[in-house]
């Protein structure tokens, strides 16, 4: 899931060597904290949160098939 959601971060930033994403594992729950570079951090999250909203869909569809939950929060 770590590696679907940097690939995804990385493409669309100016900065892909800044992007830092942590992960937290509660049972079936996983947490995903991303970190970019404050330059990208618009890039990321889109006009009204669109391409937050988009890449929390994707994760969430991923992450179904293999039974997990996931939350991604983008962090500045």
């Amino acid at each position: 899931m770590k590696e679907l959601l940097t690939y995804i971060v990385q493409n669309l930033v100016d900065h892909p060597e800044d992007v830092r994403i942590d992960d937290f594992q509660r049972g079936n729950e996983l947490t995903l904290e991303v970190r970019v570079n404050s330059d990208d951090m618009g890039k990321v999250i889109g006009r009204q949160g669109r391409i937050a909203k988009s890449i929390r869909s994707v994760m969430r569809s991923a992450a179904q098939r293999q039974g997990l939950r996931v939350n991604v929060e983008i962090k500045d």
